[in-house]
């Protein structure tokens, strides 16, 4: 979905809601606004490279609700397309390919 009246219907927000929301990702740079039509003006929302980067980490936290705050309502699920298998989102380190939260970490501080 790229477009205004495909996100309000998706999610049954008041269009006024709708747009303070898009407004916002626009500005702190996840989506961006692009004509697709100039007349009658009408614009699309499509992902920045920051919205890109952002969506595992909003996979992550969706999946992290669904294991421990589950009991309320049913959630959607985010399906792999080609397979149909739900994804079940983990965090791993891209050097190791471990997990985060199975090995012991430290925080490292910037050096002055």
């Amino acid at each position: 979905m790229t477009r205004f009246e495909q996100f309000r219907l998706s999610l049954g927000v008041a269009p006024n809601i709708l747009t303070r929301r898009l407004r916002a990702l626009t500005r702190d740079g996840l989506l961006e606004k692009r004509r697709y039509c100039e007349r009658p003006p009408r614009d699309e929302y499509v992902l920045t490279q920051a919205g890109r980067d952002f969506l595992p980490i909003l996979h992550a936290l969706a999946g992290w609700s669904a294991r421990h705050c589950g009991g309320g309502l049913p959630m959607s699920r985010v399906e792999d397309v080609e397979t149909g298998l739900p994804i079940d989102p983990v965090v791993i380190d891209r050097h190791t390919g471990v997990p985060l939260g199975e090995r012991p970490l430290r925080l490292v501080q910037p050096e002055k």
